[in-house]
């Protein structure tokens, strides 16, 4: 929906991404939504360095979350937010719903 003004589809999904969810990492990211690993990846990046993410590491794993001293950071999460309500059903909930199954009782660390 929003892939014209973002320049990708994988652009997109990301920023939707973390707009429902606050963060994540690019793998949880690409299998969530359907994009392709190294094509969200490299999105991530280029969000980063434009000042609109930022990242940290959390041991091997490198987490994404909006940039709160972003100067557009209200009017871009209120167009995802706004743009969500027209997207179908189905994408709505991919976008909304965690999919993380309980640890089953007794398994070991």
């Amino acid at each position: 929906m929003l892939e014209a003004l973002l320049g990708s589809q994988d652009e997109e999904r990301a920023l939707m991404y973390l707009n429902c969810r606050e963060e994540g990492y690019p793998r949880q990211m690409a299998r969530e939504t359907g994009a392709t690993f190294s094509s969200l990846q490299t999105q991530l990046r280029r969000l980063e360095e434009s000042g609109i993410l930022y990242s940290e590491s959390l041991g091997r794993t490198r987490v994404y979350r909006f940039n709160p001293r972003y100067p557009f950071l209200g009017e871009l999460r209120a167009l995802l937010t706004k743009a969500l309500r027209f997207y179908p059903e189905a994408e709505r909930e991919m976008f909304l719903m965690s999919r993380q199954r309980p640890r089953l009782a007794g398994k070991p660390l």
